[in-house]
């Protein structure tokens, strides 16, 4: 079946109208991943994975309470940091703007009006002590010159900022500094937390962004805030493909991705997906689904109760999980729609490859003018297509859409 190229233009009347046929295309998947007996049940579910010490562990039994969880309204500090070596040729102003409201709405959007991202920009830059080049930023980082920014920077802030008030801090550097590497933008945690108005600070989004900022980039950083891992592959060799393991399929991959709502596991584990609103399947055996799309607003789906997502439990650390992909929400640019399916593992450390979406179209691609990497952009079965994972045995079959939009889908656990 022909795939659209272009972002944003999703042809969903013929996707409907391939309803009734059954094409019986398989995709056979190799992977390491090894079935195995599930471990007792959690009060989350039988198919929650335990939550591991591995770094932003994807166990979604508890939650690490060492992080915010974005369940309600949480408040962010904008601080503006200019140096000595340079004069902001910006106003703090346009740069709050370049990512606000924009991130909020990303949120708000994702998690079904469960979370709101307040953000308070300063309306001044604060004036760090040292120039922008002494402190030696860059994407890794000397840990004792990472740490006398950070030192400087909070320092400096605190005469103008309760830090009492806020949830989230963000330090965004003068773009237009010498120094100032947009490499070096991450989260960092503290060991020892720093002191300022009586309260911890345990960690903060270090922003060293250009003017304009890549695309959702605040998003994915606000990620980790979460406990949220990074999906990408990081080469050896920093040059190859980075997004090997889910491509455009969630900002935490690639905040450049055409498809970055986040997946329906990280919904779950952040607690915007109840239980109710997903279909586990611990036993053997044939099932059967009906899912609303992942990006419909819970107008649709998520008010109603609906599934958002289909989760196999395939070991103690390991699973499979089911959802739909359509062209609307934080998905409105992608250029292809469907069931799509990946593996999940609690178990692997962040950056690691603790998701990896199962390719349901191996050997061709989608979208190479636009996709952080093309080989997956087509990775969604569509209407009579079929997947199987070698390892586990697991096959997902989508079975049809409905008037109502929701796809039904049939899942096998041998």
């Amino acid at each position: 079946m022909p795939r659209p190229q272009t972002p944003g233009r999703v042809d969903r009347s013929r996707l409907r109208s391939l309803a009734a046929a059954f094409t019986s295309l398989t995709a056979v998947i190799a992977t390491s991943l090894v079935a195995g007996p599930a471990s007792a049940v959690s009060p989350a579910g039988p198919c929650a994975l335990e939550r591991t010490d591995d770094h932003h562990s994807e166990g979604t039994d508890t939650w690490n309470a060492a992080y915010p969880r974005p369940v309600r309204r949480l408040d962010a500090v904008m601080v503006f940091l200019s140096f000595p070596d340079s004069e902001p040729q910006v106003e703090p102003a346009e740069l709050a703007a370049d990512y606000f409201p924009d991130t909020s709405r990303f949120f708000e959007r994702a998690s079904y009006g469960r979370f709101r991202l307040h953000a308070d920009p300063m309306r001044s830059w604060v004036r760090m002590p040292r120039s922008s080049t002494s402190y030696g930023i860059k994407r890794d980082w000397d840990p004792g010159r990472r740490s006398a920014y950070l030192r400087d920077a909070v320092a400096a802030a605190d005469p103008h900022v309760d830090f009492r008030r806020y949830d989230v801090v963000y330090l965004v550097a003068d773009p237009d500094a010498p120094g100032v590497d947009s490499d070096a933008t991450k989260v960092v945690n503290f060991d020892q937390p720093l002191r300022a108005d009586g309260t911890d600070v345990r960690r903060v989004v270090t922003v060293f962004e250009e003017h304009p900022p890549d695309r959702n980039v605040l998003a994915h950083e606000t990620g980790h805030v979460f406990d949220l891992p990074d999906l990408y592959h990081r080469p050896r060799d920093g040059k190859s493909d980075w997004d090997t393991y889910v491509g455009d399929w969630d900002l935490m991959g690639s905040q450049f991705g055409l498809a970055p709502e986040p997946i329906g596991w990280h919904k779950w584990k952040l607690g915007w997906l109840s239980r109710d609103q997903i279909g586990c399947v611990d036993h053997g055996g044939t099932h059967v689904h009906s899912l609303d799309p992942l990006a419909a607003p819970s107008s649709r789906g998520a008010a109603e109760g609906g599934k958002r997502m289909v989760v196999i439990r395939t070991g103690s650390s390991t699973a499979i999980a089911v959802e739909a992909r359509e062209a609307q929400g934080n998905d409105s640019e992608t250029c292809t729609e469907g069931v799509l399916v990946y593996r999940v593992r609690s178990a692997i450390a962040s950056g690691g490859g603790p998701v990896e979406i199962l390719d349901g179209h191996p050997g061709s691609s989608a979208c190479p003018a636009a996709s952080v990497y093309p080989p997956l952009a087509d990775a969604p079965l569509h209407v009579g297509e079929r997947l199987t994972d070698r390892a586990s045995g697991v096959a997902v079959e989508v079975l049809g859409t409905d008037e109502s939009g929701r796809w039904t889908v049939r899942t096998t656990l041998p």
